[in-house]
Formats: C-alpha cells, sequence, structure tokens
C-alpha cells in the first residue's frame, strides 16, 4: 500500500513537473507518511526524480545559452559547486534540526512558486542582472536546490531572465542547470544510509511516467489552473506542517 501511494506521488511529480513545477511539494509529504523521516525523505526524493529531471534537460537541449557575461559553461560549473555545497550542507544536519527546518522551506518554495507563477514577468520587467549578480544568483539558488530543492525552477527562470535570456531559451537552461546542481547533491546522497532504495524505485518510476504523460498533455490542461492547485497545495502542506511538527 505504501509504495503503491509512493508510485502515484511520483506519477503526479512528475507530470506536475512536466507542466508547471512544483512536484517536490508532493513527494516530500508521501514519503513523510510513508514512513520516512523528513531528511530521508527530501534526499530520497531529489535521488528518484533526478532521471527525469536530466531528460528534460536533454530534450531541451538545443536551446541552452549562457546569460549576460556569463557563458553557459560558467552556469554549469556554479550549478555544480553550488550543489555539492548544499547537499553537504544537508548530509550535516541532523534529522531533528531538519524536521524543524521543513515547514519554514515548505513555505519559502511556495511562496516562491507563486511569485514565479503569478507575479515574476511584471518584476522581471524592472530588474536586471549583471554578469556579477547573475554569477551570485546562480550560485546562491544552487546551494538552495542541493539542500532543498522547492521552487529552484522559478528562482532560476527569474535569475535567468533578468541577465537577459529570452523566456523559451531560460526556461530550457534551467532545466538543464536543475539537472547538473541536483547531480552534485545525488553523487553526495547515494552513499548514504537514509536514502530508501525501494522508495526511490517506485517513485523515480512513477516519475519517469508522469513526465511522458505530462508531455502529452502539455497543450491540453489548463495551466493557470494547475498552479492555482499547487499554490493551494503548498499553503495547506505549510499550515499542516505549522499546526501538527514532524
Amino acid at each position: 500500500m505504501e509504495f503503491a501511494l509512493i508510485f502515484v506521488a511520483g506519477l503526479w511529480a512528475g507530470l506536475q513537473n512536466a507542466l508547471a513545477g512544483g512536484g517536490s511539494f508532493v513527494t516530500l509529504p508521501a514519503l513523510i507518511l510513508a514512513g520516512l523521516s523528513p531528511l530521508a525523505a527530501n534526499i530520497t526524493s531529489t535521488v528518484a526524480l533526478f532521471p527525469g529531471q536530466m531528460t528534460s534537460g536533454w530534450a531541451g537541449r538545443r536551446l541552452v545559452s549562457g546569460a549576460a557575461e556569463l557563458s553557459f559553461r560558467a552556469l554549469f560549473l556554479l550549478s555544480i559547486a553550488g550543489g555539492a555545497v548544499g547537499g553537504l550542507l544537508l548530509l550535516h544536519t541532523p534529522s531533528s534540526v531538519f524536521a524543524r527546518l521543513v515547514p519554514w522551506l515548505v513555505l519559502f518554495a511556495t511562496g516562491v512558486f507563486a511569485w514565479g507563477s503569478f507575479a515574476r514577468k511584471r518584476e522581471a520587467a524592472t530588474v536586471q542582472l549583471g554578469g556579477r549578480g547573475a554569477a551570485l544568483a546562480q550560485f546562491l539558488i544552487a546551494v538552495y536546490g542541493g539542500y532543498f530543492g522547492g521552487g529552484i525552477g522559478f528562482l532560476m527562470l527569474a535569475a535567468l531572465t533578468m541577465a537577459g535570456l529570452p523566456t523559451r531559451n531560460a526556461g530550457a537552461t534551467k532545466n538543464v542547470l536543475a539537472g547538473v546542481m541536483n547531480a552534485s547533491a545525488v553523487a553526495l546522497f547515494v552513499s548514504s544510509p537514509l536514502v530508501d532504495w525501494w522508495a526511490a524505485l517506485f517513485l523515480g518510476a512513477g516519475a519517469m511516467a508522469g513526465g511522458l504523460a505530462g508531455a502529452w498533455a502539455l497543450h491540453r490542461v489548463n495551466e493557470r489552473a494547475l498552479r492555482i492547485a499547487i499554490v493551494g497545495i503548498g499553503i495547506a502542506l505549510t499550515i499542516g506542517l505549522f499546526a501538527k511538527p514532524i
């Protein structure tokens, strides 16, 4: 029963990531409900969703580009370094401390998702990042991505468009960089005893199937309604975590 729940959560997360992002809002609580600690759930989710991220990045590789004065190689290296720092921070965070951080991290990720979904275009048009600003933003986003990861797609999309990339190229570039920063974290996590490999297998299989379904449904689903639903899930999860800490 638990593995069926995890598979369905992966399916939903893969579909959601393909359409709008925010799949970790589904996988984290599903793994916690299945009995994993918040820290183990976060690590297992990162490992399980990684293959789907790489697939999405590969599919859009022709549109990948550098930003501002930064080459794509520079963004790539910043993402690897930041992801590794975030992953190391997570591995050295006691489970009890991470459990207390989870409500705040989910709250932050929900706010980022809501901002990216409904307010980013207006604000991005008035703010511009130079090369140094884009480099710092990408490194900090990568650290956050390696540590928790919720909302990194919208953070990167905002930073890359502020650095001058057209939206289509920014979307393809952030998909690749999301996989890159998580690759660093995954390389650290695979040897961790906190990874539940059976859960990762079912979650990853569901996510890959959901990603394929998302590619088919991309032009058939009302994206605004989906984004509203995702924000609603994030708000409900945040309230639940604050009301009843894990």
